[in-house]
């Protein structure tokens, strides 16, 4: 996705102050599930050529969309616009039980590109529907991932994604229930809505705190230490990524101005002005180039020196589908 050109009066900002500085949160940007689709994705094009078909957005991401769809892969979001057998990825989303159904009846060539933490939250709904509780989803309404889990289990399902919402439910309090969360939510996001349901149902089931997604809250973590230290802070990301737009109601709720950006472009000159610290944060499934270009735009803006905050150092690495690395592996003998 392009940077717009600049023009003439864009070239500084119209304050008496001294140049802005600018700070990277760390982490930020993409995270091992995103990396891991990607990969698939520029694999499977590799290996079977173009056309290779996917189901959804394979992240929430236009210029990695963009990129993809510039090499061979179609996105779609209905399988009945795949040809019969062909090569077909799952988005990191996941996908419902009917979805793979429908892919099985029209003999597609799956591979499943679902983020394996979201394979954990489909796994744990499935074995507390076995055990027979019915299920609560705390997460987005129409958000791909949400869908998926909900069609993933044969139980009773209910979403909620406020305490309102969990007041709104038509279940005795006796009744066997469990929740699990969207992977884009973290604890903080979802604690309110957890509180309220274990008050109404005393004997509620749930994972561990340790099962979140660590990207989530490791992004989050970062955009508070950034925004207590900034007077402006912008979050890279598409505007129907979750995760980016739950990055700037943070730094908003910290108490500083924010604002979300699809690509440099769309930062407005007037925004730098009486800004002493601009702090910059990109969703999971954000590429750097587009930070990079963002940096790039605020300094023609007449910002000064960037810096890199500390912050945690991610290592996650998720391996490949098996079936992927079996493919690959014929291919290179």
């Amino acid at each position: 996705m392009p940077t717009a050109v600049l023009d003439a009066p864009d070239a500084i900002v119209a304050t008496a102050a001294a140049a802005p500085s600018v700070t990277l949160a760390q982490p930020r940007g993409f995270c091992a599930g995103v990396v891991r689709a990607i990969d698939i994705v520029e694999r499977a094009l590799a290996l079977h050529g173009a056309p290779v078909y996917v189901f959804h957005e394979i992240v929430h991401n236009g210029h990695v969309v963009a990129a993809l769809r510039d090499c061979g892969a179609v996105f779609v979001n209905d399988l009945a616009d795949v040809p019969v057998g062909a090569v077909t990825v799952f988005s990191a989303h996941g996908v419902s039980r009917k979805v793979t159904a429908q892919a099985t009846r029209r003999r597609l060539d799956v591979i499943d590109a679902t983020c394996p933490l979201v394979t954990k939250v489909h796994k744990q709904a499935q074995r507390y529907a076995a055990l027979g509780y019915s299920i609560v989803v705390i997460g987005h309404v129409g958000h791909e991932e949400v869908e998926g889990t909900m069609g993933s289990v044969d139980a009773k399902v209910y979403l909620v994604s406020t305490v309102h919402d969990v007041q709104a439910l038509q279940l005795p309090s006796h009744e066997p229930l469990a929740y699990v969360t969207q992977t884009t939510l973290s604890l903080d996001d979802t604690r309110e809505v957890i509180a309220a349901l274990q008050a109404r149902f005393p004997a509620l089931q749930g994972p561990r705190e340790t099962d979140i997604c660590y990207a989530t809250q490791n992004r989050q973590n970062a955009v508070r230490t950034l925004a207590a230290q900034c007077d402006l802070v912008i979050v890279v990301g598409a505007r129907n990524s979750s995760n980016s737009a739950r990055l700037r109601e943070v730094a908003a709720h910290a108490g500083v101005t924010a604002h979300l950006v699809e690509h440099a472009g769309e930062i407005d000159p007037t925004w730098l002005r009486g800004v002493g610290q601009i702090g910059i944060s990109a969703g999971a499934s954000t590429p750097e180039v587009l930070v990079q270009q963002v940096c790039d735009r605020l300094r023609a803006l007449g910002a000064g020196d960037v810096r890199t905050l500390a912050g945690e150092n991610e290592s996650v690495v998720f391996r490949l589908p098996a079936e992927l690395l079996r493919r690959t592996a014929t291919v290179e003998r």
